[in-house]
């Protein structure tokens, strides 16, 4: 049966893609790329929501199935208890047909001894009290056998109802999805959205808080943002601000920022401190590892550039500074981070 899995994911596409509802008229006064994000993230939360309750409803029909096979079990065993008592059954039968009134007769009228008639009334009384215990066993076998063999057909049938609402839920919540991301999708498709704006839309910041609770160079894929230079990401609150420096620097100097690093894995770490140990913080340390620091190119390597003077001027209004050590110690021209004071920063970067 298939999973709400692809419905998951389905919902966390919808919020990369940052895509949503066309906004309604009390939206119109806003921002529509603001406005369509905004429903993007409501889309996600009912698919998440509808999905929880599936996965729900899943665990109570393996639940259930699992009572049935319980319940099967046990009629098993019940049907071997009353197979095992039908012979006794049967015997009793027989020597009730064949010796009908015998033995009381012999016991009452018979001849022989007061005290021998005593003995046989005896014996009829015992073989009559094991009669009852034997028929009154196989009655309640039979009633045990009864009661589980209804409970088990009551299971199997409202099991099966539950699969089928299940399959037919899953398939509504997968059409769902598929509706919502053709519907947001020509939606946007029909805005002017450049670059920078999709960038935007895609990186959630309510994910900043999570990412930086991961350790350094460990941070998942899903808690960073992509840049606007190929394969560069960053922790999503400080993606969101090299964006706005991005476009300021694109302005001033018609092109993107050059970077030649931005979040940098443990992996990555160790690899570079490897090789050039005196030049690279110990891994584990590097706040490329944070996902809050780029190494830029394109000019601003070399102090006293027009780059490295424009991003030195203004970096600050967007969250980024050249931190104190990297004017030399050692001397890091092309070395920026985000969030932090000069004087908050420290330590040996690459």
């Amino acid at each position: 049966m298939p999973t709400p899995r692809a419905a998951v994911l389905t919902a966390v596409f919808l919020v990369m893609a940052a895509i949503g509802a066309p906004p309604g008229r009390a939206a119109q006064r806003e921002d529509p790329l603001d406005a369509l994000r905004r429903q993007a993230a409501k889309a996600r939360s009912d698919l998440e929501a509808a999905t929880a309750r599936l996965q729900q409803r899943q665990k109570d029909l393996t639940a259930s199935q699992a009572k049935l096979q319980d319940t099967l079990r046990q009629l098993a065993a019940a049907e071997t208890d009353l197979n095992r008592i039908r012979g006794p059954l049967a015997s009793l039968a027989n020597a009730t047909y064949q010796q009908q009134n015998a033995v009381g007769a012999l016991s009452v009228f018979g001849g022989g001894s007061p005290e021998q008639a005593l003995r046989s009334s005896a014996d009829v009384d015992h073989l009559a009290a094991d009669q009852r215990r034997v028929i009154n066993e196989a009655g309640q076998y039979e009633r045990r056998r009864a009661q589980l063999a209804s409970a088990a057909q009551d299971l199997q049938s409202r099991n099966a109802v539950e699969q089928t609402k299940v399959q037919q839920q899953v398939e509504q919540l997968k059409q769902k999805s598929a509706d919502l991301t053709r519907q947001l999708t020509t939606t946007l498709n029909k805005l002017d959205v450049n670059d920078q704006r999709r960038l935007e839309m895609s990186c959630d910041k309510g994910l900043a808080a999570k990412a930086r609770t991961f350790p350094n160079g460990l941070i998942p894929a899903k808690y960073l943002c992509p840049l606007p230079q190929k394969n560069r990401e960053l922790r999503p609150d400080a993606a969101l601000s090299f964006y706005k420096l991005n476009a300021a620097y694109k302005r001033r100097f018609g092109r993107n920022m050059c970077l030649t690093d931005s979040y940098r894995s443990l992996a990555e770490q160790q690899r570079i401190y490897a090789q050039r140990p005196a030049f690279a913080a110990v891994p584990g340390t590097s706040n490329h590892g944070k996902g809050q620091a780029v190494d830029v190119c394109g000019g601003v390597q070399n102090q006293g550039s027009p780059q490295f003077n424009w991003l030195e001027a203004n970096s600050r209004k967007y969250g980024w500074f050249h931190p104190a050590w990297a004017y030399s110690n050692p001397f890091e021209p092309w070395h920026w981070e985000f969030g932090h004071t000069p004087n908050g920063s420290t330590g040996t970067e690459p």
